[in-house]
């Protein structure tokens, strides 16, 4: 047997055999504790075969079987009620012995009972959790839905582009968290600190504890600002800015208009990235306003990329190419930021050539465009239900979690291998909604998300370039071609940028309204994960 001993008088142990029982005996154990439910699998020896064995032995047997992914409060109190009341050596096992293992913890520790209990929990209100609590109050709008989210002021991220390239003011990005928020939802404006899958409950910064019946995690991921030695203590000054801050959006566009002359460098770490196609945005437009100003041939443009291609969807790279040449343009693949000298205006990379050799190359700069580094905020790269990267572990169909089935992600969080956008939330959030209240009535999730995003990549004021595709870069066109073909620069695609976006974002995607968005259903009906994938799982993580 594998026994695995937590103290003096308590052990924990996977599924045992009659024959192991005898051997727990000689052992000194006095009282086996089974914590899995019958029949799980068919290899599985049933709980009355050791109860038989148990008590030939001389053993005490005790059956309290716990359900797939759910320890619940009175499991706890049943089992410290059951070991309180023993004397001598227990020997506790389940499957794998992990759900024994976590209700001795459990019992052990001093958690109080959760202050609120909501049927939905929300952990994020910005894009993904917004969207997703309004397309499920679209179908139940009585729906018990709690949202988590310290934040007063809510922002349209994709609009920081265009106010980097003189076109949106800051204002018409933000707005109020309350503003935006569904009346119905309760609304705790703090952030997560602790996940407990185990026991469908989550602890808050503010120290209060939450149930919930379906969790959905749409925390978006974080910008590592500080992965880069030297960029935090000059963005905003000595020419360092970055689009992919609101406050530091307009500093972009002041740069592009006082640069008569002098070296331009716009940056992009390795994958992944919320909008790919941000930094190439950024330089775009402000080659486009060079260009307008005839200042273009007096500033030497450098995009200086980690990537090994100027863009992950080859369709649309014979169009941007174009730009780059049309700019005059330095493509530099394989160079990877690492390091900023603000105050001498020098930003050193790290280049690998074709033979994989890398060396560092310092470059002078005048103005520098920075794309962060990014990753999984670490309250969730750090708990149970993240992979190995650190994202939530979701089914890239179904959103839903591969262990957890009561969790679900969306937006940047989630490791579907799709581009992190703000389109692709769009597409998501009727999914999971779908998927959860599938879900909280005992159905299967169906509803499949097919990796659409979309990317309206700005060449030039008044045109874009429409990338729209999903999984494995298959092209995912909403218009027919005729009207707009997203391979080639386009004046409708920079109208439905510049006029209609913003109010697909703020009126129909935010109100639940799915325009565009309906998901399609799966015709096989995918089974919930078991909890022995979730004690297995565990098991990987530690």
């Amino acid at each position: 047997m594998d026994i695995q001993k937590l103290t003096p008088e308590f052990s924990v142990s996977p599924q045992i055999s009659v024959d192991d029982v005898s051997v727990a005996a000689s052992m000194g154990f006095t009282t086996i504790i089974c914590n899995r439910p019958d029949n799980e699998s068919d290899d599985q020896v049933n709980s009355d075969a050791i109860q038989q064995a148990a008590e030939s032995n001389g053993l005490n047997f005790i059956h309290l079987p716990v359900i797939s992914g759910k320890i619940t409060d009175a499991d706890v109190q049943q089992f410290k009620a059951a070991i309180d009341k023993l004397d001598g050596p227990v020997l506790a096992y389940c499957r794998s012995g992990t759900r024994s293992r976590n209700l001795w913890t459990l019992a052990e520790s001093s958690i109080e009972t959760p202050a609120a209990s909501h049927n939905i929990v929300i952990i994020g209100g910005g894009a993904g959790g917004q969207a997703v609590a309004a397309s499920i109050l679209k179908r139940q709008p009585d729906q018990d839905i709690a949202i988590i989210e310290p934040q007063q002021a809510h922002y349209y991220q994709p609009g920081w582009t265009l106010v980097g390239g003189g076109v949106f003011s800051q204002a018409q990005t933000k707005r109020t968290m309350t503003s935006v928020m569904p009346k119905q939802v309760t609304w705790y404006q703090t952030a997560a600190n602790k996940f407990e899958p185990e026991r469908q409950q989550i602890t808050l910064e503010n120290g209060e504890r939450l149930s919930y019946k379906a969790l959905i995690v749409a925390t978006g991921l974080k910008l590592d600002w500080e992965a880069i030695p030297g960029l935090n203590e000059t963005l905003g000054k000595n020419g360092v800015t970055s689009n992919y801050r609101f406050d530091l959006a307009p500093y972009t566009w002041e740069l592009v208009q006082s640069l008569k002359s002098g070296n331009a460098i716009f940056t992009q770490p390795p994958m992944p990235i919320k909008c790919a196609g941000a930094p190439q945005k950024a330089m775009y437009l402000s080659c486009d306003e060079w260009h307008r100003n005839g200042l273009l041939d007096n500033i030497s443009v450098s995009f200086c990329t980690a990537g090994a291609a100027l863009f992950g969807v080859q369709a649309y790279v014979p169009a941007l190419q174009k730009y780059i040449d049309k700019y005059g343009i330095k493509l530099q693949l394989q160079n990877k930021l690492t390091a900023v000298d603000g105050p001498n205006q020098r930003a050193t990379f790290a280049v690998t050539d074709a033979e994989g050799n890398t060396t560092t190359e310092v470059k002078p700069f005048d103005m520098l465009h920075v794309c962060p580094p990014q990753k999984a905020p670490e309250v969730i790269a750090t708990s149970p239900i993240a992979d190995e990267a650190g994202w939530v572990d979701v089914s890239p169909e179904s959103l839903q979690h591969t262990q957890y089935h009561n969790i679900f992600a969306l937006g940047d969080i989630a490791n579907a291998p799709n581009a992190k956008t703000a389109a692709a939330v769009r597409k998501q959030a009727p999914v999971v909604a779908e998927n959860v209240l599938s879900m909280l009535s005992g159905k299967p999730a169906i509803a499949v998300y097919d990796g659409y995003g979309s990317c309206p990549l700005t060449v030039e004021r008044g045109k874009i370039v429409l990338a729209e595709f999903g999984y494995g870069g298959k092209l995912l066109p909403t218009f027919p071609t005729w009207l707009v073909n997203g391979t080639k620069p386009s004046r409708l695609s920079w109208l439905l940028k510049e006029k209609m976006l913003p109010w697909l974002y703020w009126d129909v995607m935010l109100k639940g309204k799915e325009w565009l968005a309906a998901p399609s259903h799966s015709v096989t009906k995918s089974k919930p994960a078991s909890v022995e994938d979730a004690c297995n799982f565990e098991e990987k993580q530690k």
